[in-house]
């Protein structure tokens, strides 16, 4: 009894010893390592690495740059089962232990004595967190003690929400998506809270091994996991025994998916991540979370794409089919599984998909790559005349698919405006559309090619091209400011210039190569008479000219010093021309594009905000705002926008003299009405007005055209330049996508009347002379002018008569010989 109570009393000493030990071990390891713990407080301000997110005005994504794809997720927002799925797999206790598992840590021990290895067993999520936010990933005892100490502190500071939160937000789940959100996105294309049982499930069982084991893969070791957390979910009561059956049974069927783009703007993005990167440089660009809000109007901006792909294609219909992309021998017995695999090759390009012809005769069977079996019939091949040259078809035009593609033949297809397959091919020619507020010069949309992952040269901003005629207002804008009016007469005919600078000998012609003789400046613009605008041009001078189109914005050093000039020999951008027929639409103010509106940080502060300078004809514009509302209040009625009372800074400036601005615009209303761009009164309105351009040789078809609220240029060519073939003028090639933007970006706004400003009168004049009309001229039109630029009246008929009045009162013609 005796030794019993001696061994007793020795166990309760050796034990009281242990735990003083144990105690003294564990303040001594705390005491040691605690000088290089971090504070838990940091976590509450961490900034995650997220990529850069860019969208349109509207809020739609355009974009997504940085090599981490996050989204990160409050706590709120993550649904019951996801929190219940992934305690359930990584840590079940995590509500109930103060953030480190006892339990699990002496399971740890005892398998580190079994085997003599060190193990990963026993972390928690908190002490993930712990690992992941400050500490490496060796596996020490050291790293360990901290790993413990440190999640005791993180703990006491965080709440349970806040852990998981950034625990969800931060761990990798393969495939560069960090946190569930992203996970959600890559793997399914969804939000956090749209996600099935077995979607989350399958998320929640991708810690462990998120590279190998995920469901793209390897969807085996994915179902495997799934079933794993699905089998402890059950066990826990977190779902019931259905919902365990119908999520098990479930498909692992998913796709890699890329950031959930809303708008097709890739060039306009790739312009923000080059600024950004200029802007902050590449490691903040990529990762800091940075959200660029730009000046895209999504309505317009997919209008603009369309609308341009859409010209591009019939561009290149009109020029005949160059042949297959490629041909491949088929084999007997094939079937879809083997021409989806012979078309891996091959990816769609904008609209246009690739397909195998199966088989041709009198039409022709395909098989479209993830479409499956289409026929083509005449209809869809019928445009398809042999190519020959950018000038020439072959004249037969197919009746059979035999004549036109043979079984074997990748091709591309489409679907046309009747919901049809038909065959296509991608465009050689290229082109750009730009669209820009004339009020603030905003970018409302901006395309720069036909596909921008086919070609990611941007044309409406690098691009360098001649806008031939489409140049010739601002010509003409010169001669109205120095004492030409839109009456004025100029000679139409031959020229010759002997000039060193253009090369020997010039002789420039109109596009029709006839001449009409004198010509009133209007008509001259009207029907882009060449020759009429280089007489222009000479009259008033080079050196006139070229320092009137700098205080319009253009460079100087740019500008050809020769007359040349006059048909619009300078290169220009799109976006350029778009920003200098800002001018003319917005009644004579400079304005400078932009396309940045905001850019936020991850926490949504604003970090710089657009401030572009404004056009407002009526607004009260005073140096210093405070000292002026200090005398008087603003009054609504003096201004026609939000803002009665603007800053200095904040207003646009007059470039243009109000009255020459008003006349250009009226002049170019008429190449609308009746001259080289009257297709566009297809779109029945009457407060449009614009200009075609088209370079020697057909190189380059323009037109840019506005009305008093939008402004958009198109142009088409070839990168390397070439002529896109006979009768391809601006008012062919470049005006129908203008149109078919316009249609829609113009649709619900009215029309506003071109209010004639003070200064100008609207008088009859002859068409033949330009002078005033004789009060019995019956061919009179009616002209507008300055007060001072009226011109005289035309000279009466040479009179070989005389009136006499008879003796009963009536009067009587007498020859005057």
């Amino acid at each position: 009894m005796r030794i019993l109570l001696k061994l007793t009393l020795l166990a309760l000493a050796l034990g009281a010893f242990g735990a003083a030990a144990g105690l003294a071990a564990a303040v001594g390891a705390y005491i040691y390592v605690a000088p290089e713990l971090p504070s838990a407080d940091v976590l509450r301000d961490v900034q995650f690495q997220v990529p850069l997110r860019v969208y349109s005005r509207d809020g739609r994504l355009l974009a997504e740059f940085g090599e981490k794809r996050r989204t990160p997720v409050s706590f709120d927002d993550m649904p019951e089962q996801l929190v219940q799925a992934i305690t359930a797999a990584e840590d079940d206790r995590f509500f109930e232990h103060p953030g480190v598992d006892y339990q699990g840590l002496v399971r740890a021990a005892i398998a580190v004595l079994l085997t003599g290895e060190k193990s990963q067993g026993g972390s928690t999520i908190t002490m993930q967190v712990a690992r992941n936010f400050f500490l490496t990933r060796e596996k020490t005892y050291i790293r360990k003690i901290k790993e413990i100490f440190l999640s005791l502190r993180i703990e006491q500071e965080l709440s349970k929400q806040e852990i998981l939160e950034l625990y969800l937000n931060k761990i990798l789940l393969g495939h560069r998506a960090y946190g569930v959100g992203a996970a959600a996105e890559v793997y399914y294309g969804k939000t956090v809270d749209e996600l099935t049982l077995a979607e989350i499930a399958t998320i929640a069982g991708l810690p462990k091994a998120p590279s190998s084991d995920n469901p793209i893969s390897n969807p085996g070791k994915a179902k495997t996991r799934r079933a794993y957390v699905l089998r402890r979910m059950l066990e826990l009561g977190h779902i019931d025994q259905q919902q365990f059956d119908a999520a098990s049974e479930a498909p692992i069927e998913t796709t890699l998916h890329g950031p959930t783009v809303a708008l097709d703007a890739p060039y306009i993005a790739e312009m923000v991540r080059a600024e950004l990167v200029e802007r902050f440089g590449a490691d903040a660009a990529y990762s800091d979370g940075y959200s660029v809000t730009t000046t895209l109007d999504s309505r317009l901006q997919r209008t603009a794409v369309a609308a341009l792909r859409k010209a591009l294609l019939a561009y290149d219909e009109r020029h005949g089919y160059r042949g297959a992309i490629a041909t491949t021998s088929l084999s007997e017995g094939d079937g879809e599984d083997e021409w989806q695999a012979r078309l891996s090759d091959y990816s769609p390009v904008a609209m246009l998909h690739p397909a195998l012809v199966v088989d041709s005769e009198a039409t022709a069977r395909i098989f479209i790559k993830d479409h499956g079996m289409a026929e083509l019939d005449v209809t869809a091949f019928g445009w398809a005349q042999r190519y020959i040259d950018d000038f020439r078809v072959d004249g037969e035009v197919p009746e059979q698919a035999s004549e036109v593609m043979q079984a074997g033949d990748v091709v591309y297809v489409r679907i046309n405006d009747e919901g049809r397959w038909q065959l296509a091919q991608l465009p050689q020619v290229q082109g750009a559309l730009v669209s820009v507020a004339p009020d603030d010069g905003a970018i409302t949309a901006l395309t720069g090619g036909f596909d921008y992952y086919d070609s990611k040269f941007n044309r409406a901003v690098q691009a360098q091209r001649q806008p031939g005629s489409a140049f010739k207002p601002f010509i003409f804008s010169a001669a109205l400011e120095n004492g030409f009016t839109p009456a004025t007469l100029v000679n139409d005919a031959p020229v010759v210039f002997e000039d060193a600078r253009l090369e020997d000998t010039w002789r420039p012609e109109n596009y029709s190569q006839s001449f009409y003789g004198p010509t009133r400046l209007r008509e001259a613009l009207v029907r882009s008479r060449n020759l009429v605008s280089i007489r222009v041009l000479r009259e008033i001078g080079v050196s006139t000219a070229t320092e009137f189109l700098a205080g319009l914005g253009f460079d100087q050093q740019r500008l050809p010093r020769d007359l040349s000039l006059a048909l619009g020999s300078v290169a220009l951008s799109p976006l350029e021309l778009a920003s200098a027929y800002a001018t003319f639409a917005n009644g004579g103010y400079a304005v400078e594009p932009y396309f940045i509106e905001r850019i936020e940080d991850a926490n949504g502060n604003i970090l710089y905000a657009a401030e572009p300078r404004i056009v407002c004809d009526n607004c009260v514009v005073v140096d210093d705002l405070e000292a002026v509302l200090a005398e008087r209040e603003p009054d609504p009625d003096e201004c026609d926008i939000d803002r009665p009372w603007i800053l200095a800074e904040q207003a646009a400036p007059r470039v243009l003299d109000e009255q020459t601005a008003w006349l250009i615009v009226d002049m170019m209303r008429d190449v609308v009405r009746r001259g080289t761009a009257q297709k566009a009164n297809a779109l029945g309105r009457n407060d449009l007005a614009g200009k075609t351009g088209t370079t020697n040789d057909y190189r380059d078809a323009w037109f840019s055209g506005f009305n008093d609220q939008l402004v958009a240029t198109v142009w088409v060519g070839f990168d390397q330049e070439r002529p896109l073939g006979r009768s391809e003028v601006g008012g062919t090639a470049a005006l129908p996508a203008w149109i078919d933007f316009m249609q829609v970006a113009l649709d619900g706004v009215d029309e506003q009347a071109h209010i004639t400003p003070p200064g100008l009168v609207r008088v009859r004049i002859s068409p033949e002379s330009g002078l005033l009309a004789r009060a019995d001229d019956q061919d009179a039109i009616f002209e507008v002018f300055r007060v001072g630029d009226v011109p005289e009246r035309e000279p009466e008929e040479p009179v070989d008569f005389f009136n006499i009045e008879t003796e009963d009162g009536e009067e009587e013609q007498q020859p005057l010989f």
